[in-house]
């Protein structure tokens, strides 16, 4: 057995290392020519980290990363809302890591080159096309200088992300990238350590959210490379998002110093903090609507290809990292198009169910909910909300994204 792999990121080098693990021989080809630590941060949550310990990565992760502890929700004064641990301190087996997206992907990246020697991923080969023919798949690739290359394979897997070529092949009528009209603005910058120096804060009102935690070791023993985001509305849903190229482009301050503003956590000076940070990064907020199927005889999909998701909850990553779990133990034990049909069948619906949760929310519905009843603040939150709905809402999702913890 052969597998194709479109797409070197991280969901697409999991499955790489899954695959080479299980003896199953494949090769990851991606479209960028040269591999950058590019992103700022992503949360990794217990039930993927657990697939990633199975790969024997603990130890590079915490060279990496946070092992992150607490998560706290308030409004945009400051008071809170819910907190709760997490990973390890929530009963987890393992922990929930904070990361920069690069770093990880660099570190996987480098992890498979390692392990598969002859067979590790090909920077700057693009899918443009393949077919299926005798029990096999046939892919063609483009290197940057026009060159094409031709490789067959039992089995091809797209795990090239929202913008996917071959999602695109599979749905020529796919209705396409869905924006909510929300923009976010990112960074990262060394910041002195809050909380112990390994808790995640989401904080906000009805306008504008806050999203910070540390993802790394700062160049100081009081630091921490610490990521933030602020999202805000700005556009009604179903507007045409900003173009590709503008995705990841330079984002000023003074673009959403009003944003900034409307925040007051007395453990940090927001707009000193962005102000201080070298890059700042703008985003859509951007999905795609679930698809009806994945699989078309020997080619499926795997990660955002899939399942591209709002970046509410933690769980783009995780799924991508599950997806690839799942794919790799059912081609270890089944021809391949009964493997990809019980693939599809175990993570489709579950990931279309993350997909639409997330549009409304996902668990920071709880910093909505007060935030529609008491707009200036409360003096007890048991007056504005009940332990019931937060806790339907917290608990809820994490059911729902299969993190939670059965005991």
């Amino acid at each position: 057995m052969r597998i194709i792999i479109a797409g070197g990121g991280i969901g697409g080098l999991t499955l790489a290392l899954m695959l080479h693990q299980q003896g199953i021989a494949c090769q990851v080809y991606e479209s960028a020519a040269e591999i950058k630590p590019l992103g700022v941060g992503i949360n990794a949550l217990p039930h993927s980290i657990r697939e990633l310990a199975a790969l024997g990565l603990l130890p590079r992760l915490d060279e990496i990363a946070i092992r992150t502890r607490q998560l706290t929700y308030s409004n945009h004064l400051g008071q809170q809302i819910w907190s709760e641990p997490r990973g390890l301190f929530a009963g987890h087996d393992v922990p929930q890591f904070s990361v920069h997206r690069g770093r990880l992907h660099t570190m996987l990246w480098q992890e498979a080159s390692e392990r598969l020697g002859a067979a590790a991923p090909q920077p700057g080969q693009r899918l443009v096309g393949y077919r299926q023919e005798a029990g096999q798949v046939v892919a063609r690739f483009q290197s940057p200088d026009g060159k094409l290359e031709e490789t067959t394979g039992d089995a091809l897997v797209g795990a090239d992300g929202i913008h996917s070529t071959l999602r695109a092949s599979l749905h020529p009528n796919d209705s396409g990238i869905r924006w909510n009209g929300i923009q976010m603005w990112r960074g990262a910058v060394d910041w002195p350590a809050f909380d112990e120096g390994d808790s995640m804060v989401i904080a906000g009102d009805a306008v504008t959210k806050l999203v910070l935690y540390p993802i790394g070791p700062g160049e100081t023993s009081s630091t921490r490379l610490t990521n933030w985001v602020i999202y805000a509305k700005v556009a009604e849903a179903g507007d045409a998002p900003p173009q590709r190229e503008n995705w990841s482009r330079p984002g000023q301050y003074e673009a959403f110093r009003h944003l900034a503003e409307r925040l007051h956590l007395r453990f940090i000076d927001v707009g000193q903090l962005i102000q201080t940070t070298g890059e700042i990064f703008e985003y859509p907020m951007c999905d795609r609507d679930p698809l009806p199927w994945w699989t078309q005889g020997r080619v499926t999909l795997l990660g955002d290809a899939a399942h591209p998701m709002y970046p509410v909850g933690s769980n783009g990553a995780s799924q991508a990292i599950l997806d690839a779990r799942c794919l790799a133990d059912l081609l270890a034990a089944h021809p391949v198009p009964d493997a990809l049909a019980a693939y599809e069948a175990e993570r489709l619906l579950a990931t279309a169910a993350v997909v639409r949760s997330n549009r409304v929310g996902g668990p920071e519905r709880v910093v909505d909910l007060v935030a529609a009843r008491a707009p200036q603040g409360f003096a007890r939150l048991e007056d504005v909300a009940t332990e019931a709905e937060l806790v339907g809402i917290i608990k809820g999702y994490a059911q729902l994204a299969g993190f939670d913890i059965v005991r």
